[in-house]
């Protein structure tokens, strides 16, 4: 028997994938689930018994969330389609990419399995969103991605900005007022000890100061 999954069971099994992903954990708490998605924890536990019922996730009451096989081809789907999405909004509508997280919110839950192989193939089969996120294959496969925080790194040097931890409209904005894409390099040139704020030059450009809140959502590779 076919189960029927609904647009929000859909969003928080992809929220679940997410927040595995972001805190490099198998199982998720209730108080992640409740603070990704902004709901109550009520609301969110009453969900998690409705996805335990289909077999869609492990849950045992305050012991965190994981999810199930079924669960997680079903969460890297809606994963994938988003993602695809976004790159044919930026690259082939001119959308800016604070701009399509949203509509892609919404394009994410189309249900065609065929649609999405055709837009794979006309994008070129992209391996990354505009974000820098990894996009799964069709097999469900992800690229990895060796990138840290910059406020990881206590050393001078150069880096390759690969990727954002923060997707919000006002900090993808303030990137883009400050010059910054994915793929550009950076040359950290002083680390304020204090509160460990950094010094850059973008591209060679005149330098930047970076707070640490900045640094902490801006992923980077030491550059080759």
């Amino acid at each position: 028997m076919r189960v029927i999954i609904s647009l929000t069971e859909e969003n928080y099994l992809k929220a679940i994938y997410t927040l595995s992903h972001l805190f490099e954990e198998s199982e998720v708490s209730t108080n992640q689930i409740s603070d990704h998605l902004n709901n109550k924890a009520a609301t969110v536990t009453d969900m998690l018994k409705r996805l335990s019922e289909k077999k869609l996730i492990h849950y045992i009451p305050y012991q965190g969330v994981k999810l199930t096989e079924k669960g997680r081809q079903t969460a890297i789907k809606v994963v994938r389609k988003h993602r695809l999405w976004e790159v044919f909004l930026v690259d082939k509508l001119q959308f800016k990419w604070d701009e399509v997280h949203e509509i892609a919110e919404q394009l994410e839950h189309i249900n065609s399995d065929e649609l999405i192989q055709r837009l794979d193939k006309f994008l070129g089969k992209p391996k990354f969103d505009p974000h820098g996120d990894p996009i799964p294959d069709a097999n469900g496969q992800l690229n990895i991605v060796k990138a840290i925080p910059l406020n990881q790194h206590k050393i001078k040097g150069l880096f390759t900005f690969v990727g954002v931890c923060e997707h919000s409209k006002t900090f993808l904005q303030h990137l883009t007022s400050i010059g910054l894409k994915i793929g550009d390099t950076l040359k950290v040139e002083e680390i304020n000890e204090f509160d460990n704020s950094f010094k850059v030059k973008i591209n060679k450009n005149n330098s930047q100061f970076f707070s640490n809140k900045v640094a902490s959502n801006i992923l980077v590779e030491i550059k080759k």
